[in-house]
């Protein structure tokens, strides 16, 4: 790079991004930006014109050629914030989605006073660390198969001041025979045929085994379905995120294994984004 002030390394980098066929090059530039300069937007517009220093070029211009590789800038800058938390992510886990926070809303709103939770594929620990963050959760649970994944919700947790304890496992080997007032999941829903309907950054860079189902994407709604009831106490709840096109399916796979009150609700954009139901009394 040969600018010379911060604006004009900022304006070249949206540039190069936009170019480069980035999909929203302007914010990522910007996230790139304040990512290796440390500014905020206040202390940009006061230093704006200032010279951009060799180690900042340095360090954005090798930002930039990551992000021109696709690799997500939240694997880049190394932070997603989710609920309102600031959480740490890496490859090894999926990138927390704002459309996951209506399962959160919905499990706070639902349940007040409930004790205990389970959260099934916590990835990166954002919906339990944000249960127990906001909720009144005497105590949470969390799984993944993934030891790498465990190791970034652990972190995101003390990072974010709370406590949970996490298992290492597939689904429901990993917690024995322990019961729950509530559980949730955001299981891999996507089938593999989908592949290549999906954006590079997710496709070659987010982890397939958080991505990817077999059954036409069903897998672990149905391993979640067939044991619910044993880790629910009567009356407990289950709470999983779906992909868009699979809430009747879902629902379905929920009665047939003898869960009530089985219902579909919306996401921010009218698509159905989370499946729950209980326990029988």
């Amino acid at each position: 790079m040969n600018a010379k002030t911060r604006k004009s390394v900022l304006s070249e980098v949206t540039a190069r991004l936009r170019e480069g066929g980035i999909p929203e090059p302007e914010s990522d530039a910007w996230i790139l930006f304040s990512y290796v300069t440390g500014l905020d937007r206040t202390h940009y517009l006061l230093e704006q014109e200032r010279p951009a220093t060799e180690d900042e070029l340095t360090r954005l211009e090798a930002a930039v050629q990551t992000r021109l590789e696709r690799v997500p800038v939240q694997y880049i800058t190394g932070e997603q914030d989710f609920y309102g938390l600031t959480f740490h992510v890496t490859p090894a886990v999926l990138i927390p989605r704002y459309d996951t926070e209506v399962l959160v809303d919905l499990v706070l709103s639902e349940n007040p006073k409930a004790e205990r939770f389970l959260d099934l594929c916590t990835g990166s620990g954002c919906i339990a660390v944000s249960l127990m963050k906001s909720g009144q959760f005497a105590s949470g649970e969390a799984t993944d198969i993934s030891h790498e994944a465990l190791a970034v919700a652990a972190d995101n947790a003390s990072r974010n001041g709370v406590e949970l304890s996490f298992f290492e496992g597939d689904l429901w080997a990993a917690v024995d025979d322990r019961t729950y007032d509530v559980i949730v999941s955001n299981p891999p829903y996507i089938a593999e045929s989908e592949r290549p309907t999906l954006m590079p950054e997710v496709a070659q860079h987010e982890p397939g085994l958080a991505l990817f189902a077999e059954h036409d994407g069903l897998e672990f709604y149905e391993r979640i379905a067939r044991e619910a009831c044993g880790h629910l106490v009567p009356g407990g709840r289950l709470y999983v995120e779906i992909g868009a096109t699979q809430g009747e399916q879902v629902s379905e796979l929920f009665r047939q294994n003898g869960l009530t009150q089985v219902r579909v609700t919306q996401d921010l954009a009218g698509l159905s984004r989370v499946v729950s139901a209980r326990r029988p009394e």
